[in-house]
């Protein structure tokens, strides 16, 4: 029986492999974007220049980000681990390219994830249970894009889910070396996201079903643990907020309520109506989703999966702007989902009370009508809307001195910044003259022949011009 599980967990790891591979080709200009070209921007930086994971740069030196003139590029928001580890990966093997390895870094990740999420299942569930985790896990279309995407989510999932399985092998067996290292991963991924730490509700619940609040209290070793958990992120915070490391802050306050959206009715509609219910269960798979929770009561630990998902709900409702404007936050949630997907479906596949026939069928068929429903979705996110600004960045690349400091206006995002593979602006911050005179503006690059387009070319000097863009000198005629 072991043999079999380990065979159908490698099988699933391999259906996961392969759905990750669908459009790995894909440039750097797809859904988010932005957010891909600023982490895979100080990834790049540290193969030109080599890695220092104290002082991670981008190619962005404006001060959009973060309110201050930022001219060394200082991109200080989650600990660059994943930065550095596509890197490496990359110079170990440069034929396969750039942005390739970086999608195969999240990738590669994500099956690592994977495999905890089975483990949690096994332990949590059941054996069978673990397996369908896992499956869900890997075939869930919303996970399947945002687990090949050059962003840090994916290796903070794979922290947080590692050291949360670390740590109910502690609780199950006393391991001493188990909760240590658990604190370390644990660690590591609040270095990457402060906000993992809503994951901790997961971590008190079990210590709290075997000791209870005395016990939890004289136990040294989660004093141990909880300081291999602080004590790094405090020192980085420390780090960053340290002298002209501040430029490189992006602004953050705005986060947690800067729209006063939280608990509103878009709030709502955004999470769990568009995000949770149509993007990643694809409605159908609602029903199995919501009896995983009214299930599994004859676990050890019954409500392992009602806390852990309650933790995520604690984190979209503190952080709840950043939560709904941006969907790639909810990549955290899905080691959750994939777990209530599983008991719930094997609620309905073993229902005593029911047709058996008629509740496998709703089971299997709520389950693949909203794996359909799901990816009919997600496949826009694969889109490359705007092919025009890689053509510019490879014409710009091959044209441009590389210590040439430009300017690629695109509404701020640093998408096309990013394709010039050249340090400089994504906006026009300031008047135009003061930006080629105190902040070394060399170039003008752009998609767009808007009327702030046709102006630099009339009075500066075009060296290339087709009718997708137009490169100008900041030289005056």
């Amino acid at each position: 029986m072991k043999r079999n599980n380990l065979l159908m967990l490698f099988l699933i790891l391999v259906l996961g492999l392969v759905l990750r591979l669908y459009k790995i080709d894909n440039p750097i200009a797809d859904w988010h974007s932005w957010r891909q070209a600023d982490t895979a921007s100080v990834a790049r930086m540290y193969v030109e220049n080599g890695i220092d994971l104290l002082r991670p740069k981008y190619h962005d030196i404006s001060n959009i980000a973060s309110g201050f003139d930022n001219p060394e590029g200082w991109r200080f928001v989650e600990f660059p681990i994943y930065n550095a580890i596509h890197a490496v990966l990359y110079k170990t093997y440069p034929e396969l390219g750039f942005d390739k390895w970086g999608r195969l870094t999240s990738t590669f990740i994500s099956l690592g994830s994977l495999i905890f999420v089975y483990l949690l299942g096994k332990r949590f569930i059941s054996p069978v249970g673990g397996l369908l985790a896992a499956f869900f896990f890997a075939s869930l279309p919303f996970n399947i894009f945002f687990s090949r995407v050059i962003l840090p989510e994916p290796l903070t999932v794979f922290f947080i889910i590692s050291s949360l399985y670390l740590f109910s092998e502690y609780i199950e067996k006393e391991k001493k070396w188990a909760i240590y290292l658990s604190g370390f991963l644990f660690a590591l991924a609040l270095l990457m996201k402060p906000y993992i730490v809503f994951y901790g509700f997961a971590f008190i619940y079990l210590a709290w079903e075997k000791y209870k609040i005395k016990r939890s209290l004289k136990n040294v070793d989660f004093y141990i643990f909880l300081s291999l958990v602080a004590s790094p992120f405090f020192f980085w915070r420390g780090w960053m907020w340290d002298g002209d490391h501040i430029r490189g802050i992006p602004h953050w306050k705005w986060a947690f309520n800067g729209d006063n959206i939280r608990f509103r009715p878009a709030f709502w509609w955004w999470l769990f109506e568009e995000r949770l219910g149509r993007m990643i269960l694809g409605v159908w798979a609602v029903v199995p989703f919501a009896l995983g929770f009214l299930s599994n009561k004859k676990s050890k630990h019954p409500y392992f999966i009602h806390v852990l998902f309650a933790s995520q709900i604690a984190f979209m409702a503190t952080i709840a702007t950043a939560s709904v404007r941006h969907d790639y936050y909810q990549t955290l949630t899905i080691p959750a989902v994939s777990l209530a997907l599983a008991s719930g479906f094997l609620f309905l596949w073993n229902a005593k009370n029911l047709n058996k026939q008629l509740s496998r069928l709703m089971a299997v068929g709520c389950v693949s009508a909203g794996l359909f429903f799901s990816f009919y979705q997600i496949k826009e996110f694969y889109k490359i809307n705007h092919p025009e600004i890689i053509t510019a960045g490879e014409k710009a690349n091959q044209t441009l001195p590389k210590d040439a400091v430009v300017i690629a206006p695109y509404n701020g995002d640093t998408a096309f910044l990013y394709q010039t593979k050249r340090r400089g602006f994504p906006y026009i911050v300031y008047p135009l003259t003061e930006m080629i005179e105190k902040h070394g503006a060399q170039y003008y690059i752009s998609v767009n022949f808007d009327n702030q387009t046709k102006q630099v070319m009339e009075e500066y000097t075009v060296i290339d011009k087709t009718d997708k863009y137009v490169i100008v000198k900041l030289v005056k005629k």
